[in-house]
């Protein structure tokens, strides 16, 4: 049976001020079809592009589900919905445990394929005001994940997500999150994160370098802002 799955929300921002920041995490919905090119979707930005977008992190997915979660464990007076992630599409039924690295995807006339985890970042801590926010979603994988654009064309809310391609041996979003931030030094699991063709090319680059130096690259200005 063909895997599909309808979307929440599509969602595009520009670069602003705002949380006492620069960020396009402030993303508005789109209703009509929109052109996703290798770069993203028209008219979104990125503030930080060495961080951010580029053509292996295209679009940012993020599970709905996950704020009944954020927003049970923190009690603030937040909206805790989408895209407050910052996140270009929110859906129901997707999830870091169901979502493989390389899995391709037909969504209207485009293709995509899943090529990482988001890697938190202190800008999320600083968006929702919670001190270690980003560390959280982190150490309970609840991140999301991004694609890279393999076909470019028209794409729309109201077309489905449809799964027409996973790999052989895949390793869902959950299984690289947890050897990836969970285990980082464990040599059998880097070497399985490696195996993975489909997997970024920066993160294939950092466990490149974990197994050839036996140390993890710091996470602390990406995590809390600074070394």
């Amino acid at each position: 049976m063909t895997q599909q799955y309808s979307l929440k929300g599509v969602f595009i921002g520009k670069v602003a001020e705002r949380y006492g920041m620069t960020t396009a995490m402030d993303k508005s919905p789109v209703e009509k079809p929109i052109y996703l090119s290798a770069m993203g979707l028209e008219g979104d930005e990125c503030a930080e592009t060495r961080f951010h977008g580029g053509v292996e992190r295209a679009l940012h997915q993020y599970p709905a589900e996950h704020y009944e979660y954020w927003a049970s464990k923190y009690r603030s007076d937040s909206e805790w919905i989408a895209p407050g992630m910052g996140e270009n599409i929110s859906t129901v039924g997707m999830s870091e445990s169901n979502v493989c690295i390389g899995d391709r995807y037909q969504w209207g006339e485009a293709i995509i394929e899943v090529s990482q985890p988001r890697s938190p970042c202190m800008k999320l801590s600083q968006r929702w005001g919670v001190e270690g926010f980003s560390i959280d979603m982190q150490d309970v994988s609840r991140c999301g994940w991004l694609y890279r654009v393999i076909q470019p064309g028209l794409v729309s809310v109201n077309e489905p997500l449809e799964l027409i391609e996973r790999v052989e041996q895949p390793l869902s979003i959950l299984s690289v999150c947890e050897r990836y931030f969970g285990d980082p030094l464990n040599t059998q699991g880097l070497e399985q994160l490696f195996a993975q063709q489909r997997l970024s090319k920066s993160w294939r680059s950092n466990v490149e370098k974990r197994l050839d130096t036996g140390e993890v690259e710091n996470w602390n200005f990406r995590l809390l802002g600074h070394a």
